[in-house]
């Protein structure tokens, strides 16, 4: 069953205030915290054993008895678990372009361009022609 569209944009907003916080070194919204707690309480999990031909396997069963959507529950409980991780969190930036309003996971610590194609080609492209005294 997909999420309805004004539950999506909650966890959207939910996600988004509490990331951004955590970038620009602010306390988190108790806000952003209720409404991430509020989806992962939706739909809760349990973990499964089964054997497999391969051996034992395991399987999550999302509960949708509970009124949630599951895979709105599964983004907040996975969401939860990476900002919940400070190496994760240490890892986050914003873009260094002014006007990209993206934040991504840097895995090299000098990036500092959500995509180096776009926004730091623009960033290149615009300090050549300042250097250059081209318009």
């Amino acid at each position: 069953d997909l999420p309805g569209l004004h539950s999506l944009r909650r966890l959207r907003s939910a996600l988004r205030e509490t990331i951004e916080a955590l970038v620009d070194g602010r306390p988190v919204p108790p806000e952003a915290v209720s409404d991430l707690n509020s989806f992962m309480r939706s739909a809760p999990a349990s973990t499964r054993l089964l054997l497999t031909g391969a051996g034992l396997g395991t399987q999550t069963h999302w509960h949708e008895e509970y009124g949630g959507n599951p895979r709105l529950a599964f983004i907040a409980t996975q969401a939860a678990q990476f900002l919940s991780d400070p190496s994760n969190v240490s890892r986050l930036r914003r873009c260094a372009n002014p006007a990209c309003s993206m934040i991504f996971i840097a895995v090299n610590p000098r990036r500092s361009w959500c995509a180096p194609g776009v926004c730091g080609n623009r960033a290149r492209v615009a300090r050549h022609y300042r250097r250059t005294g081209r318009a």
